[in-house]
């Protein structure tokens, strides 16, 4: 089984931002990480990646259940989560992590 390491808290601590109808977005992480491990409080949609925004195509998860995305690749610019709500307000957390 591969065990997820999570980086080191000063450069790339976690982060927490309330969603509603309105997408949330995390403040911003550099290049590096592999992964983020994401939880809501709500049903929520999220996306990760560089200047991104949460809309309802994006990708579904339940409530209280952390799930790894990848971090895109993209141009080594700083990267964010957000996330929006499914039906009810919520808080988004995320790690940056990296997978061994």
């Amino acid at each position: 089984m591969e065990l997820l390491n999570p980086l080191a808290d000063a450069l790339f601590p976690g982060r927490t931002v309330s969603y509603t109808g309105t997408a949330g977005s995390t403040a911003t992480w550099q290049a590096g990480p592999q992964g983020v491990v994401v939880w809501c409080t709500s049903a929520a949609y999220v996306v990760v990646g560089e200047g991104v925004t949460a809309t309802t195509s994006s990708t579904p998860i339940p409530p209280n259940t952390p799930i790894p995305f990848i971090v895109p690749q993209g141009t080594g610019a700083p990267w964010r989560v957000s996330a929006i709500r499914v039906g009810s307000d919520g808080d988004l957390y995320a790690k940056p992590i990296n997978i061994r």
